[in-house]
């Protein structure tokens, strides 16, 4: 490792602390509800309340998962834009999974370099197909 343990700040900022909270409907995903609060655990009515939402894409590789921010005011509201929002975050997901493709094939080869990177076997490669 380049740092030492030591050096790492692990610390809670006490003026962005959040309470978490899992909402599912048990098929398409989940949704997180992230509430702002003080460190003496009440609601901070300073800060807006966040959403966040993961699902997951099937691949040969297997469950990939995706996650996204979902832009609302209300739990209602951001139940209602977790499709699209899902939708846009596959979008970038797979995009992202392309670039690393390109990033990859396009690498130099040098011998003695076999495998390494995404896939390590043969061909190199994620293996994942959309």
């Amino acid at each position: 490792m380049s740092q030492q343990l030591s050096d790492l700040d692990l610390s809670l900022d006490a003026n962005n602390l959040y309470r978490d909270e899992v909402i599912t409907d048990l098929r398409a995903g989940t949704l997180r509800q992230l509430t702002p609060v003080t460190v003496n655990g009440e609601r901070d009515e300073n800060r807006a309340i966040r959403f966040h939402g993961q699902t997951q894409i099937m691949t040969q590789a297997g469950a990939l998962p995706v996650n996204f921010d979902i832009e609302a005011d209300s739990l209602e509201e951001a139940v209602e834009k977790f499709g699209a929002a899902a939708r846009q975050g596959m979008e970038d997901t797979i995009k992202q999974i392309e670039e690393m493709r390109r990033e990859q094939a396009s690498s130099i080869v040098v011998p003695g370099q076999e495998g390494g990177g995404f896939g390590g076997g043969q061909g190199g490669g994620s293996g994942l197909k959309f």
